[in-house]
C-alpha cells in the first residue's frame, strides 16, 4: 500500500497501541490492538483517516466515564452508543 507520509509503496497493515485524548479533554486513554499502517521506507507508524474518524466518532457517541485507562480497539468499538451516528459530521 502507498504510505500517506512518504508516498512510497512500502506501507503494511499492523495493529498497534495508540493514546487518544477524550473529546471532553479530561484525560487520555490507551487503545490497544488498533488498526494502523507502518511504512518500511520511512518508518512512520500511523492510523488511516478512516480509523481516526471511527475512533473520534465512537468516543464522541459513548459514555467515556465507563472506560478505564486502557481498552482494546475491539472493546471500544463494541461500547453502546447514545446516538446511532455523529450528526455533526456532514
Amino acid at each position: 500500500m502507498k504510505c500517506e507520509w512518504c508516498e512510497q509503496s512500502d506501507a503494511n497493515e499492523i495493529t498497534c497501541t495508540v493514546y487518544w485524548e477524550l473529546p471532553d479533554g479530561t484525560r487520555a486513554i490507551e487503545i490497544t490492538e488498533t488498526p494502523g499502517m507502518k511504512c518500511s521506507s520511512c518508518g512512520m507508524e500511523y492510523q488511516t483517516e478512516e480509523t481516526i474518524q471511527q475512533l473520534e466518532d465512537q468516543l464522541l457517541l459513548i459514555d467515556t466515564t465507563k472506560i478505564g485507562k486502557e481498552i482494546s480497539y475491539e472493546a471500544l468499538m463494541a461500547q453502546p452508543k447514545f446516538l446511532k451516528r455523529n450528526y455533526f459530521r456532514f
